[in-house]
């Protein structure tokens, strides 16, 4: 079982009771802004761990972050535990990516019945949700931060962020569960397989109280505001990623820390690079 207690001192969220949807959304809002998406065991080589305990320690009592099977997987526990109906789900994400591509089914989020059908997704990087959101076809739904919509395509559900004036791919799912065994499976692949986008770049985001976003990809910082307008800043040393880290992610590591990323291109001591 896991520690509620410990958990909801982690997110800074007062133990709620009732399985309501305010609470499902006092819970998506103050976990997205307290425990960041991060990959970083991955570039460290270290193994990714699903059990209750594994999870519990790394995102509730060490302070880490994680990915979407570790959040989302922690979120299930949170809400099974407070006496939710929920329902783990398989996703393919597709930001960035164009309709033509078919990314693999390497995404989990959540389906918790209330009345009515609702999606919760802690883990989704950039876009992470911070408000559940109804599972219904075409409706513009605001959260705490980017309006959102589902649409259907072809069979498919597509969940939608607006960003700007553009509605942009998060994920795509058929509402097909992901049992435990299908999770260890993609969650192997997403961590351990050398053509896994973790395995090479350097994934760091959290949403902020102001409905803004932060974010590192690589070596460059990105503080996004509500408005979508955004300051980006190039990391130049691998101490100062540390440090940024640390500063706006409440993510501590050793001094000397080096994550095993390609697309972290460092320039040689003493030489500049963009």
């Amino acid at each position: 079982m896991l520690d509620l207690d410990a958990y909801f001192s982690r997110i800074a969220l007062p133990r709620p009771a009732g399985a309501t949807l305010d609470t499902l959304n006092a819970i998506v809002d103050a976990h997205a802004r307290a425990i960041p998406f991060e990959n970083l065991d991955v570039l460290l080589q270290k193994p990714v761990n699903l059990g209750v305990e594994a999870l519990e320690e790394k995102l509730v009592r060490v302070g880490r972050g994680g990915y979407c099977f570790e959040q989302n997987a922690l979120l299930l526990h949170v809400l099974e535990q407070l006496g939710f109906q929920v329902r783990p789900l398989s996703a393919r994400v597709r930001i960035g990516r164009r309709r033509d591509e078919t990314p693999a089914r390497t995404h989990l989020f959540l389906r918790v019945e209330l009345e009515g059908s609702y999606l919760a997704d802690v883990g989704v990087g950039g876009l992470t949700l911070t408000s559940a959101i109804r599972l219904v076809e075409g409706l513009e739904q605001p959260t705490r931060h980017e309006p959102r919509r589902l649409v259907r395509e072809d069979g498919r559900w597509f969940h939608q962020a607006k960003l700007g004036a553009d509605w942009v791919d998060v994920c795509e799912f058929t509402l097909e569960e992901m049992p435990a065994i299908d999770r260890e499976v993609a969650n192997w692949f997403t961590s351990a397989h050398p053509q896994s986008h973790f395995k090479n770049r350097l994934v760091v985001a959290r949403a902020l109280p102001d409905g803004g976003r932060a974010s590192i990809l690589n070596r460059e910082l990105t503080l996004r505001r509500r408005d979508g307008t955004a300051d980006h800043t190039v990391l130049a040393t691998p101490d100062e990623l540390l440090a940024v880290l640390a500063q706006r992610f409440g993510l501590h590591f050793p001094p000397g820390t080096r994550f095993d990323c390609p697309a972290l291109d460092w320039p040689a001591p003493g030489v500049a690079k963009p």
